[in-house]
């Protein structure tokens, strides 16, 4: 296989993980934060990264989505990502990123069509290498 094309694979695996991680961390961060004063513990002057990891995530989801579509020239992903995307800036850079119940909601749905786009595209490459 050539290093391209292995290049562009692990590219999505990276962002399959990150995206499914992300989306973990959204659906279990607020039992955590409801948890911790119970254990005493303080979660003042912790850093958000939502935003970060949203500029981030747009980022590779376009490079390794328009380099699958260079492959396959299938917009399948495209149709998850973009949705995803949405849904990930709305819960990182409108009102609803005040940390309830909406914003945790909205960025796991979001993480998880962000996943699932980079999981399609490494199977639609995958494919198409096979050919």
């Amino acid at each position: 296989m050539p290093a391209h094309n292995s290049t562009l694979q692990r590219a999505d695996r990276v962002g399959f993980a990150a995206s499914f991680l992300c989306a973990v961390h959204c659906a279990l961060l607020p039992v955590a934060l409801a948890l911790l004063p119970a254990f005493g513990l303080n979660v003042g002057g912790w850093v958000d990264i939502d935003q970060a990891f949203v500029v981030f995530a747009t980022l590779l989801g376009a490079t390794t989505l328009t380099l699958g579509w260079r492959r396959h020239r299938a917009f399948h992903a495209w149709a998850m990502l973009i949705p995803g995307l949405v849904l990930v800036w709305a819960g990182a850079f409108t009102h609803l990123h005040d940390h309830t119940t909406t914003h945790a909601v909205v960025m796991t749905i979001g993480g998880l069509l962000l996943a699932g786009a980079h999981l399609l595209n490494l199977r639609l490459t995958h494919t198409r290498a096979g050919r």
